[in-house]
């Protein structure tokens, strides 16, 4: 089963979040829209995504204090983090976002085709690590199975060098649940 890779919008106006969604349609990601920095740390306990894009200003809780909180968490301190602010382009403002965290900082108005190719990009290396992972999963239970099929040989060795009546049955019965995966 593949998981569809998501990609968290964080902006306390509605029409912005809206802007975002339709900035993104058609590419391989589900947006999922908060209004809040305290909304968006509340959904990342319960997904996981593959880009989040911020505002840098909002009420309450600001993206700069919601980005500090996301990095100090272990389940998402990975994840990518797109500042978008209104903001004039204050250099201050754009290097408190790096030093929280970010992977990039973008000044509205900007260009949406930038931001679907910076999106897309997240996007594929999301997509990548999880395949990654199912690769690497596999390939430890198939190095446990060798471990075990080997375990058995060596076993079952041990039984045939042994003078006993029937060694040869227990080492035949031994290699025959390995080899089927039984246990022992």
């Amino acid at each position: 089963m593949t998981q569809t890779a998501k990609a968290l919008l964080v902006d306390d106006r509605r029409e912005n979040l809206m802007a975002l969604e339709a900035i993104l349609q058609g590419l391989p990601v589900q947006s999922v829209a908060v209004e809040s920095g305290e909304a968006a740390l509340k959904q990342l306990l319960v997904d996981d995504f593959a880009v989040i894009l911020l505002d840098a200003q909002m009420p309450d809780m600001d993206g700069f204090e919601t980005a500090s909180h996301i990095k100090r968490r272990e389940r998402t301190r990975h994840v990518p983090i797109i500042f978008l602010t209104a903001a004039d382009k204050d250099a201050q403002l754009a290097l408190r976002g790096y030093a929280v965290g970010a992977v990039d900082y973008l000044t509205k108005p900007f260009d949406p085709w930038v931001l679907r190719a910076k999106v897309s990009v997240f996007v594929e290396l999301w997509v990548k690590t999880r395949q990654l992972a199912a690769q690497s999963d596999v390939v430890r239970e198939r190095e446990t199975q060798w471990r075990t099929l080997t375990d058995a040989v060596d076993e079952a060795t041990a039984l045939l060098r042994a003078d006993g009546p029937d060694a040869c049955d227990r080492a035949v019965d031994l290699l025959e649940q390995a080899r089927w995966g039984n246990t022992r």
